[in-house]
């Protein structure tokens, strides 16, 4: 892996990748919706049946260029929680000057978080709770590659070397997933991130896309 000072020298695909990308999302993703549709409103009735609550979780995440957008998922908490404790654990993760490996899993999330549903649980592992990210991904909010969407407060934290992960839009998978998940540190993940960034084009989109099955069969929710 190159230096991230390297990896900031951020390059331009050009607008006919940037054209053939936005056609590969939607293309593939009106595929997806179609294919899961039988499935989510399956999980949909689920989530409604074994807690109160809507099914559709709907939350304000950072997208390309800093804008905020509402990123849609299966609900997988219970209604009416405290994040506090959450908030303290990715505050300090993100804020660590040594590397930080989190628990396996466990990157971005809180080890035993109790607000998490017995269903939610098993949603977040297969990560099914994230199909209706699809409709971000129609509506050009996301991508179906690049980096993980970042709540505001969490974006505040992030030091200048990665703030070039918010020069494109954030995605349902990406390069960190596929190359160790949960089990890398958050510098790597974040890193890597960047590295995307500068790296991005149509083929690695493709490969990514192509190692995510493998990637989410290993476990660990993005």
């Amino acid at each position: 892996m190159t230096d991230l000072a390297e990896r900031k020298k951020l390059t331009n695909p050009g607008p006919g990748q940037e054209a053939v990308k936005r056609a590969l999302d939607l293309g593939l993703a009106l595929v997806l919706v179609a294919a899961s549709a039988p499935l989510l409103v399956l999980l949909w009735c689920l989530v409604r049946w074994t807690s109160v609550g809507p099914a559709v979780f709907r939350q304000e995440r950072v997208g390309r260029h800093m804008r905020p957008f509402t990123m849609l998922k299966l609900r997988s908490m219970y209604v009416g929680n405290d994040d506090r404790a959450h908030r303290a654990y990715v505050s300090g993760m993100l804020s660590a000057e040594e590397e930080t490996t989190a628990p396996s899993g466990m990157l971005f999330k809180l080890v035993g978080d109790p607000r998490i549903t017995p269903l939610g649980r098993w949603l977040r592992k297969t990560s099914l709770d994230e199909l209706p990210q699809l409709i971000n991904v129609l509506r050009g909010d996301m991508s179906l590659v690049g980096p993980r969407p970042m709540l505001p407060w969490e974006a505040e934290l992030l030091a200048e070397p990665y703030q070039p992960r918010f020069t494109v839009k954030p995605g349902l998978t990406g390069l960190w997933q596929v190359s160790g998940r949960s089990r890398l540190s958050m510098r790597t993940a974040l890193e890597l991130d960047v590295e995307y960034v500068q790296r991005r084009n149509v083929v690695l989109d493709l490969r990514i896309l192509a190692r995510t099955p493998a990637a989410l069969f290993r476990g660990g929710a993005t």
